[in-house]
Parts: C-alpha cells; sequence; structure tokens
C-alpha cells in the first residue's frame, strides 16, 4: 500500500452530488453484483445514478445528503468520500421524503417506490443497531485506480475527529459479511466487531450475503 502526499480531504459540497452519487452506489453494492440502490430502483446503473445524484443534492440533511459527507480530492479530483452523522439527527427515515422526491423527478411513481422497497427491504432486517448518540461512519467508497492508498484510513480518522468535536464518545460502522477488506480497513482504523445480523430473506435478495457486522470503537 502508498500514501498519497497530495491528498485534501474536505467537506462535501453540492458540486461533489455526481461523485456522492456514485458512492452512495458504490458502497452499497460492497463485494456483492447489486446492492440496495440497485434493487430499490430496478434500473440501469446509469438512471439510478441520476436518481441519487438527486437526492444526494436535495434540501436539507438526511441520510443520503452531500452535507453528511467527506471527500478526499486528489488534484482536485474526488477520490473517495464517506458520511458521518449522530445517528439520532439523520437516521435513514430522513431520506424517506427526499427520495419519493427524487424518484418523481425522473418519472418514477410512488407504486415503483413501493415495489423497490419489495424488493430492497429485507436490508432492514440485518441493520445495525444505534443508540441516538451514536457517531455513525457510513457510505465508504474509494474509486479503483486510487484504492490501496490510504485513503480511506485518512477519511476514516478525518471523520472520527469530526464526530468528537460534535461530542460524540463512540462510533458506528457496519459492514456487509464477505467483503473481509473493508472489515479489515475499519479494524485497522480502532473498529472492533460486536454484532452481527443474519437474515435468510436478505441473503435470497442480496446474492447470497448472509448479512452485517456492526463495528464499534472509541472516539
Amino acid at each position: 500500500m502508498t500514501t498519497q502526499t497530495n491528498v485534501r480531504i474536505v467537506p462535501a459540497t453540492p458540486a461533489h452530488a455526481p461523485f456522492i452519487a456514485w458512492v452512495l452506489l458504490t458502497s452499497a453494492r460492497s463485494h456483492l453484483e447489486r446492492g440496495m440502490w440497485d434493487l430499490l430502483t430496478g434500473a440501469s446503473e446509469t438512471d439510478t445514478l441520476r436518481i441519487l445524484e438527486t437526492l444526494a443534492s436535495s434540501g436539507g440533511t438526511h441520510w443520503a445528503n452531500y452535507s453528511i459527507f467527506i471527500v478526499a480530492e486528489i488534484e482536485g479530483r474526488p477520490a473517495a468520500a464517506l458520511s458521518g452523522y449522530i445517528d439520532g439527527e439523520c437516521p435513514p427515515t430522513t431520506m424517506m421524503q427526499p427520495l419519493e422526491a427524487a424518484f418523481r423527478a425522473h418519472g418514477r411513481t410512488p407504486e415503483d417506490l413501493l415495489a423497490g422497497w419489495g424488493r430492497a427491504g429485507s436490508i432492514a432486517n440485518v441493520g445495525p443497531e444505534h443508540t441516538p448518540d451514536i457517531w455513525v461512519v457510513e457510505h465508504v467508497a474509494t474509486l479503483p485506480e486510487y484504492r490501496r492508498q490510504g485513503l480511506t484510513n485518512a477519511l476514516l480518522q478525518a471523520i472520527i475527529e469530526r464526530g468528537r468535536e460534535r461530542g460524540a464518545t463512540t462510533s458506528d460502522v457496519g459492514v456487509l459479511i464477505g467483503n473481509d477488506r473493508a472489515q479489515r480497513a475499519y479494524e485497522k482504523a480502532g473498529f472492533a466487531v460486536i454484532d452481527e445480523k443474519l437474515d435468510p430473506a436478505f441473503e435470497a435478495a442480496y446474492g447470497g450475503c448472509p448479512g452485517i457486522r456492526a463495528l464499534r470503537r472509541p472516539i
């Protein structure tokens, strides 16, 4: 592994929305062929990214909004990103109305969204449980050409510091079981496995992945 010396870590801005859309899609896929967003939209990758860009740039702070992200840039180009937030302030439910609006903006109906949750919703059966004051790290992804260069670790350290500044004392992150590379990166950053949830409906919908592991560290 090499470490980039020209990395600049910045808060995400509306201009990062296309990159945040890619991060949302890629992080949800993890090591699988399809992730939550693929199943939810039932659309092509191009169309899914358009919906996610609208969602990421929509007004108000929510679970998929650009405002909870930080971005690692190399020579001005976004190369990696992740999000961090206080769970009680920004649970996934905060995304529901903006998501419906993003679907409508791209010609999708509430019925389309309901059908999408029928395909993707089993992820709720394996999602880690957090207390409201936990600092949650989520949506972690790096462009392929910049992987194994220390960007994830740099972002993790930066987002943990942001959580500390917000007054949090503990941070959680989740990983799909089987994504051993991601789990090792989190463990290197001080996280340790505290729980895992398994669910047959999730495993059937998500291509054989049995569930999600929760990791935690003090901050």
